[in-house]
């Protein structure tokens, strides 16, 4: 993106700055019911299903001729859905800062994004390649739309404030999925006496949230501004940015030190999350109410552990609180692969445990990235970060997909993620995270 800073605001700034975060936190309240409805708790399980209807006699489906198992097309439509995003955010990002015209972009990945997902509802019968095709293209506008929402962050809010800004965006985006969950809890269990059978409540559910998305899209696109482009954010089109990025990012050796561990272990964030609902349907045998309540859970206890983690971290710094959330994290993958089938009670304390530390170790990052970009290259370096993030997460859906595809056990699947955490752990732990901030031109917090 282009090159804004924010500087010391006058009182009106301050209260136009004030509007613009408002309207910035509302793009997470609409988004993130796509996240949880959609992608993290009624696809996975629903498109499963309709590629086992649609198998062969050896539980394989064919799509382009190429033999897949049914249990792994969810996950490999996934990685295939993040290559098309990583594809696409180089060309997006570079005709945003070619034009300053960030908020038209960001609504048509939006609605893009809504549509696709609202056309969900027609998923049914056999028809798994219909529901490849709509996540391939829902999944990676979400991915653009989310890059021009995170490059708002420096434009918007000081460094002081980045912490808690980031923090809050996070808190509604679950708070917006909690809600969502209740109404989808009711009418998933209570199908029967709405007079629709289960498959139509699931996809009344899919599409709803597309219609949600695309709602309450609106208070940002009213509320947030477009910013004059730089010369310096014209002059490169597509790749070339991304790769003049990187070169610079290259004097930043410790600011790319960070990166890497960010997206490894972020990689295997995005992977429990969109596979946890097929290991608890497939593995454990939990029935979808079971499901949806453990998420709901998730996201109750996400939206406090956002906000307590970003407490966390003005007492103990940022760093320290990540690394406490991925040796939370390492555990409580660990213990879910010993998590005995048909016992719900066990899979809620594990729910339990990912929803305390799931948004704050996002909302941290996200916010000591900034710190670690030079003085006037906040939005560009913001650009880089979600692009390489995505570039790095189909690796974990991958990863997931070929262990059940090689061992037919989706424990096998669930326990090859640690090592994302693992490896993460050990590469953030080696930063020197106040050195990094100097060395990149900001002035060290007291406490990071």
């Amino acid at each position: 993106m282009g090159t804004d800073t924010v500087h010391t605001p006058s009182a009106d700034g301050a209260a136009e700055l004030r509007r613009e975060q408002r309207g910035w936190y509302f793009y997470d309240w609409a988004c993130s019911v796509y996240s949880t409805s959609v992608l993290t708790v009624f696809l996975g399980p629903y498109l499963t299903s309709v590629a086992e209807s649609a198998a062969d006699a050896e539980g394989y489906v064919h799509p382009l001729g190429i033999p897949v198992r049914a249990g792994s097309f969810f996950a490999y439509s996934v990685s295939l859905s993040v290559i098309v995003a990583v594809l696409a955010m180089p060309l997006v990002g570079a005709a945003a800062d070619r034009t300053g015209r960030k908020k038209p972009l960001l609504a048509a990945a939006a609605y893009l994004g809504a549509t696709a997902t609202t056309a969900m509802f027609f998923l049914d019968g056999d028809r798994y390649l219909l529901g490849g095709a709509l996540l391939v293209v829902a999944n990676a506008a979400q991915s653009v739309a989310m890059m021009l929402y995170n490059s708002y962050l420096p434009q918007i809010a000081p460094p002081e404030q980045r912490d808690a800004v980031s923090s809050r965006g996070w808190a509604f985006g679950y708070a917006a999925g909690s809600l969502v969950l209740v109404v989808n809890l009711v009418l998933y269990t209570g199908h029967d006496g709405f007079g629709l059978s289960e498959s139509t409540a699931v996809r009344i559910c899919l599409a709803s949230a597309g219609l949600w998305w695309g709602a309450f899209a609106l208070i940002p696109l009213r509320r947030l501004r477009d910013r004059r482009p730089t010369a310096r954010g014209a002059t490169l089109p597509g790749f070339r940015q991304l790769a003049a990025t990187v070169r610079d990012m290259r004097r930043h050796p410790l600011t790319l030190a960070f990166l890497l561990a960010y997206l490894v272990y972020n990689d295997g964030v995005q992977t429990v999350i969109s596979q946890a609902s097929v290991y608890g349907s497939e593995e454990l045998g939990l029935g979808q109410s079971t499901l949806i309540g453990a998420v709901l859970l998730v996201q109750v206890l996400a939206v406090a552990g956002a906000l307590a983690m970003g407490r966390l971290a003005r007492t103990y710094g940022a760093k320290r609180t990540i690394l406490g959330s991925l040796a939370a994290w390492t555990l409580t993958l660990a213990a879910g692969y010993f998590l005995p089938a048909g016992a719900p009670v066990w899979f809620f304390v594990l729910a339990a445990g990912i929803g305390l530390v799931l948004g704050g170790s996002q909302a941290l990052s996200r916010s000591l990235f900034s710190h670690l970009v030079p003085p006037g290259k906040e939005a560009e370096y913001f650009s880089a970060y979600e692009m390489s993030d995505r570039g790095m997460s189909w690796l974990g859906p991958l990863l997931f997909g070929v262990t059940y595809q090689l061992t037919g056990s989706y424990r096998d699947a669930i326990v090859s993620l640690v090592g994302f955490f693992v490896i993460g752990f050990a590469l953030l732990a080696r930063v020197p995270v106040r050195r990094a901030i100097a060395e990149a031109g900001n002035p060290v917090p007291d406490r990071i």
